[in-house]
């Protein structure tokens, strides 16, 4: 396990049945999380951290509805309720996950103009969240990723470690996806959770289950 850390991408409450923007069955994956967990000697955690009136809510534009597109300064962006308001209880960590051996956590969207679904950049994929940084002067070379949503902030965060040179693996079984748009037609912006995989495989990420995973 040398060199390899496992990273909980925005596991909230926020993201969760009974959340603001909750992604389906996304509390399921907190017990899978809590074994991994066991497994792994480090791990780093992210969280949604929205100042109120943030670029990427629906209630921001007027006359805009929540999960349309609009272009914005840094490219398109999905417009989404509000959701992961800094300080609030939502926007926490999930109170079942075990902290114990998370390291470090990054905070992403606290620039009231720009989103940040990436653990590394910001939407503008330039400027840095700082953990680039850490994981390289800690030494770690291998990131296991688990989270929500698959298709959004688990896959940006994937693309991103991948481009910078670190082995990446998604858990699938820890992760669950938005899916967006239902049927599969994508407007820009938008993505789906086969599109997303489909991309990040072209990548070289791996795609494992916890069950059958080995860490090398």
């Amino acid at each position: 396990m040398a060199g390899a850390i496992l990273g909980l991408i925005d596991i909230q409450p926020t993201f969760m049945p009974g959340g603001e923007l909750p992604v389906p069955d996304g509390d399921a994956i907190v017990p899978v999380v809590n074994n991994l967990l066991k497994q792994f000697g480090h791990a780093f955690a992210t969280q949604d951290w929205h100042p109120l009136g943030h670029a990427s809510f629906a209630s921001t534009h007027p006359g805009r509805q929540s999960y349309e597109s609009v272009t914005l300064p840094y490219g398109p962006q999905v417009l989404w309720p509000d959701h992961g308001i800094a300080g609030s209880a939502n926007a926490a960590i999930h109170p079942g996950i075990d902290q114990t051996r998370i390291e470090v956590i990054i905070r992403k969207g606290c620039n009231r103009d720009i989103d940040s679904y990436s653990a590394f950049f910001e939407n503008d994929h330039t400027t840095p969240t700082g953990l680039q940084g850490w994981l390289q002067q800690r030494g770690f070379t291998q990131l296991y990723l688990c989270g929500l949503a698959t298709d959004f902030c688990v896959a940006w965060s994937a693309e991103d470690a991948r481009r910078l040179g670190f082995e990446v693996t998604v858990i699938e079984d820890a992760c669950r996806g938005i899916g967006l748009p239902a049927n599969g037609q994508t407007t820009e912006g938008q993505t789906t959770i086969d599109q997303a995989r489909h991309r990040l495989t072209t990548l070289g990420v791996r795609f494992i289950n916890s069950a059958t995973m080995e860490i090398t």
